[in-house]
């Protein structure tokens, strides 16, 4: 006789897949996340508004993420456009589902994001991104079957509005400086947290590097900080290489990040992985699949792919 079979729970602490609800590309993940400074295009939507009008580019794009050991899939399209408005002004816009650990916490959270940037001049660029994100959990949290850890069964958690800031200043073509502020509306949850990052980065045609600071006021009982750095370089003027580190003083954890792409003038595939290390490490792979256009057609962009 058989009987049916059920996945085990992860033993993965949700937080460590949930990651601070952060909806990564491959290059966010590739990175470790030190991407606030040298982002563009579709990454920009996701981690500093300011950067979607850093670079002309209309283009879109795809992205999944697994992580094996915490249970956790997401799935995103998202689109950027900086090149067919009169005024400059340049946008973008996306969606992602995601789910963490069916048999365990069972989380399931839609995260919908629209981002508007403006270039004050070839130096300076503001951005602003609205967000909405509805979250349920239906399985039991850390504490077990309890009102505080098991969530609103059938129900929504999370159903809220919360919006992103980001300034980027550019000195030099090569040198960025930015300052972002993700969900100002302070939901005062960890669900959403509210946090503040500054960032430096370097970047020339082929390569570039970055380090990134931040402050997370709602994921801990007191404020703690996650350093993050990244880099990356383009081969043959079609490969391109990336990596990072992170250092995350909540969870007391450090994260290792390596990344590959091919670069074509009309698209841009990627594919990338983090390892995260705890008491029980995890790890992500992420992949994705950016088109490259014009308002006015199938065309390469004017702008830097990588």
């Amino acid at each position: 006789m058989s009987r049916g079979a059920f996945a085990d729970k992860s033993k993965v602490d949700p937080t460590v897949a949930y990651n601070y609800e952060e909806i990564e590309t491959p290059d966010h993940v590739a990175t470790a996340g030190a991407q606030r400074a040298l982002s563009s295009s579709i990454g920009a939507l996701f981690v500093n508004p300011a950067n979607v009008a850093t670079e002309r580019v209309y283009h879109l794009g795809g992205f999944a993420q697994i992580w094996p050991e915490a249970g956790r899939q997401s799935y995103g399209l998202a689109a950027a456009d900086s090149v067919s408005s009169s005024s400059h002004l340049a946008g973008a816009m996306g969606a992602t589902y995601n789910f963490e650990d069916p048999d365990g916490v069972d989380r399931q959270w839609t995260d919908v994001r629209l981002a508007l940037a403006y270039p004050f001049s070839d130096k300076l660029f503001f951005g602003l991104g609205g967000r909405y994100v509805w979250l349920k959990q239906n399985g039991d949290g850390p504490l077990g079957p309890s009102q505080a850890s098991g969530g609103l069964r059938g129900s929504n958690i999370v159903k809220t509005f919360s919006f992103d800031a980001g300034l980027t200043l550019k000195p030099t073509p090569e040198l960025a400086l930015a300052v972002v502020g993700q969900n100002l509306s302070h939901p005062g949850n960890a669900f959403l947290p509210t946090t503040v990052g500054g960032a430096i980065g370097y970047g020339r045609d082929v390569f570039g590097i970055e380090g990134d600071l931040v402050f997370d006021f709602d994921s801990w009982q007191k404020t703690r900080a996650r350093a993050m750095i990244g880099a990356e370089a383009l081969l043959a003027d079609h490969y391109g290489l990336r990596g990072g580190y992170r250092y995350d003083q909540g969870a007391k954890s450090h994260s290792v990040g390596l990344g590959f792409a091919y670069i074509d003038p009309s698209f841009q595939l990627e594919i990338s992985g983090r390892r995260t290390f705890t008491d029980q490490p995890a790890s992500v792979v992420a992949i994705g699949f950016t088109y490259h256009l014009e308002a006015s057609g199938i065309l390469a962009s004017p702008g830097d792919t990588f």
